[in-house]
């Protein structure tokens, strides 16, 4: 009796390792498409394999934590998140996880954003605290080697598409963009910034200014031009974004700007103060990079919008201020336009309605008022 029962306890035994071996490398799927599944910091190996059940990633429990507890010893499971998108084995889930084989987010940062912008930008992509972003960047220590004037680490978070975990840290973050920036300024920089005669700095900083002047690679050399000579004849710049950017470090509203804010006192409103801003404005992309070492070689002093995405550039303030002038007639043809359009589109949805039909409301974005004075460009966003 007592031999019989233990060749059943052992047959028993032989048909549970059976069950688990086949259980532990039998592939399951129990969701459709694609799914993540976040691992957060601190959570335990039993919790784990329950969220994977839940999940559909795993049948049952047991196998994966029969896997982590025989190797728990030298293994330890990694938090953060996990893309499934095909069967997978229980032993092959736990070896995903154990290897921190995490799901990585594109995180783009588009040319020209500040550090206000990158910080919402990984708001929405990441879920990091604005201010946690701003707080590490306003600290330009990492950057103080290339950089000893930078007041942040504007300028130097190099815009780019990245690939970062879901809840990096800020610092991580700003480290990594820092370094980027390095690698292109060694890559591409380096040679052109030794024999321009210039500071980084205000390589850097009037990069800055041009990428928020104009979307055209044509007109950047050009504007970097006309900001150097305006320089040199320690004419005040006056250029729009700084005034934006002045609002927004005061925490004011950063566009579109008015005429009562080209009076903000800021050391970064160029309508206030001669030269250059304190440091860059926004973060340039290798274009803007280039024209401020290699400014085009004109004698304009004044630029004014052309009302499709470029401007009309002068050298004297005479034929700045007939330009001004071409440029406001076409802003009121414009704003006729669009007034005229929107009357039509009102009348017309009225009538379509009595007859129980819709009618699209249509108008029209137009250009920026021109101010008075000899400034050397209007910029985008700036109100009447």
């Amino acid at each position: 009796m007592k031999k019989a029962l233990l060749i059943l306890a052992l047959l028993g035994v032989i048909a549970g390792i059976v069950v688990a071996g086949r259980e532990i490398v039998q592939p399951y799927r129990g969701y459709t498409g694609q799914i993540i599944v976040e691992i957060p910091p601190g959570m335990q190996a039993p919790e784990v394999a329950s969220r994977l059940v839940e999940k559909g990633v795993l049948a049952h429990r047991w196998p994966f934590l029969l896997i982590y507890g025989a190797f728990r010893w030298r293994r330890h499971l990694k938090a953060g998140e996990y893309l499934f998108d095909h069967p997978m084995r229980p032993l092959d889930v736990y070896r995903k996880l154990i290897r921190g084989e995490v799901y990585f987010r594109t995180v783009v940062i588009p040319e020209g954003s500040n550090r206000f912008d990158i910080a919402r930008i990984l708001q929405r992509r990441l879920d990091i605290a604005p201010d946690d972003f701003l707080r590490v960047t306003e600290d330009p220590s990492p950057i103080q080697d290339l950089d000893p004037q930078a007041p942040s680490l504007e300028g130097y978070l190099f815009p780019d598409t990245y690939q970062f975990e879901y809840h990096s840290t800020a610092a991580h973050i700003a480290m990594t963009m820092v370094a980027r920036f390095r690698e292109v300024l060694q890559q591409n920089f380096q040679q052109d910034l030794s024999q321009c005669g210039e500071t980084l700095h205000h390589v850097i900083t009037l990069a800055s200014l041009v990428e928020k002047e104009t979307p055209d690679p044509n007109e950047r050399a050009i504007i970097a031009q006309v900001f150097e000579l305006r320089l040199q004849k320690n004419m005040l710049l006056q250029c729009d974004p700084t005034v934006a950017y002045a609002a927004e470090l005061a925490q004011l509203r950063a566009t579109p700007i008015t005429e009562s804010d080209l009076n903000l006192q800021s050391p970064y409103n160029t309508y206030v103060h001669t030269g250059l801003p304190p440091g860059p404005i926004c973060n340039p992309g290798k274009a803007s990079i280039l024209a401020a070492l290699h400014p085009a070689s004109t004698h304009y002093l004044y630029f004014v919008s052309n009302n499709q995405g470029g401007h009309r550039f002068a050298t004297t303030l005479a034929e700045h201020e007939r330009n001004v002038a071409r440029y406001r007639k076409q802003v009121a043809a414009l704003r006729h336009l669009a007034a005229d359009s929107a009357g039509t589109s009102q009348h017309t949805h009225k009538t379509k309605s009595r007859k129980g039909g819709k009618a699209k409301n249509s108008g029209g974005d137009v250009s920026p008022k021109a101010r008075r004075g000899n400034h050397p460009g209007l910029s985008r966003g700036t109100q009447p």
